[in-house]
């Protein structure tokens, strides 16, 4: 499936924003979507996913509570809403795509859309 991210920018410290992802692909409402992260000199980690239906979804623990996903299967779309950033929320995003159920396991995603750059300034 093929996935673009979109709405990264630089923000200050506390602020928000919303990533978007989208899809012309029809199969799009069939796919778990997940929202990775690669900040400089770290390796890429999972943030966030949610499945098809929305019935579950799965987040880095560290980020509960400040990042929720969404989707929206009308629009092919899945969102990361970021609040309260922080300087180390610094890092590309790319959305992802797999057809597996295991939600939280990063291996198992394979349809990688492009990133999209986040900078948080303190």
């Amino acid at each position: 499936v093929q996935l673009q991210a979109s709405g990264g920018g630089l923000v200050q410290a506390g602020g928000s924003l919303r990533l978007s992802c989208q899809s012309p692909d029809r199969t799009f409402k069939m796919y778990t979507l997940g929202w990775f992260r690669r900040a400089p000199g770290k390796e890429r980690e999972l943030v966030a996913a949610i499945t098809w239906s929305s019935r579950l979804t799965h987040y880095k623990e560290s980020l509960k509570g400040r990042f929720a996903i969404s989707r929206d299967n009308a629009e092919n779309t899945v969102y990361l809403q970021m609040s309260d950033l922080k300087p180390e929320d610094t890092a590309v995003y790319y959305c992802a795509a797999t057809a597996s159920g295991l939600i939280g396991v990063a291996a198992v995603y394979n349809d990688w859309g492009q990133g999209t750059q986040v900078t948080v300034s303190s």
